[in-house]
C-alpha cells in the first residue's frame, strides 16, 4: 500500500482516485500517521443472464478467415 498525504489528497483529489479506480490501494497519511486507507470496491461480476444476451449481439465469426488473417500478420517460425 502507498502512502498519499492528507494535504495530496485535497491538492490532487481526482488523480489520486484515479490511481485507486485503476486498482492501487492507499494509505491516507496525516502528520506520518496512518488515517484511513482507499482502495477501489470491488466490482459485480455480471450475471449469466446479461453474459448471454451479450453474446447474442456480436458478429458472427468466420473461424477460417479468422485463421488466413492471424497466420498472416504471425511468424510461423518463430
Amino acid at each position: 500500500m502507498k502512502p498519499v498525504t492528507v494535504r495530496e489528497l485535497r491538492n490532487h483529489g481526482g488523480e489520486v482516485l484515479d490511481r485507486v479506480a485503476r486498482g492501487e490501494v492507499l494509505v491516507v497519511t496525516r502528520d506520518g500517521a496512518e488515517v484511513a486507507e482507499l482502495r477501489p470496491r470491488a466490482r459485480r461480476s455480471p450475471a449469466a443472464a446479461d453474459l448471454i444476451a451479450r453474446r447474442r449481439h456480436l458478429p458472427s465469426v468466420d473461424p477460417e478467415a479468422l485463421r488466413r488473417d492471424i497466420d498472416s500478420v504471425l511468424d510461423a517460425t518463430l
